[in-house]
């Protein structure tokens, strides 16, 4: 399981200083500060703002545009389920419900007890074998109650 390092400014400038020589360097430097930090922190976005020579606003539109940025740590695993189309075609909608209820929280919220953090992922490429899931970086395929219950318990364990 990841293990997120406190957040620290000195900490934050020297992860995000790695990547200043790219061109196009935001999106690297955010997945950088997440991997760190287990999410991307308010703080950061001056930095990366006066880092960049863009305004706030720039790095505020992209940690909120894009659905993989979180702005609280993560869980100790993380269930990702697909709500693209496919899968919402699939049984996507009563899957989702199900994991809701089996874990008391909403997606993109994490269990009372900070062990699993559900998320909605818009599509894992796996239309023909929909629904899909992701629990740790491992993608499950075929999705039905059961396998999802398996998901949720090892998630729990």
């Amino acid at each position: 399981m990841p293990h997120y390092e406190p957040w620290s400014d000195e900490r934050a400038r020297a992860v995000i200083e790695e990547f200043s020589h790219l061109e196009g360097p935001l999106m690297p430097m955010l997945h950088a500060v997440q991997e760190t930090f287990g999410h991307v922190p308010d703080a950061v976005v001056p930095m990366l703002a006066e880092m960049l020579n863009i305004s706030r606003a720039e790095v505020h539109g992209v940690v909120t545009f894009y659905h993989d940025f979180r702005h609280e740590p993560a869980g100790r695993h993380v269930l990702k389920l697909c709500r693209a189309e496919a899968c919402q075609a699939a049984g996507g909608d009563a899957l989702a419900d199900h994991a809701e209820h089996r874990l008391g929280c909403k997606l993109g919220e994490t269990t009372a007890d900070g062990r699993v953090t559900v998320e909605p992922i818009y599509c894992l490429g796996l239309c023909a074998t929909a629904p899909s899931a992701m629990l740790d970086g491992k993608i499950v395929a075929r999705l039905n109650e059961r396998r999802l219950d398996a998901l949720i318990a090892e998630a729990q364990s």
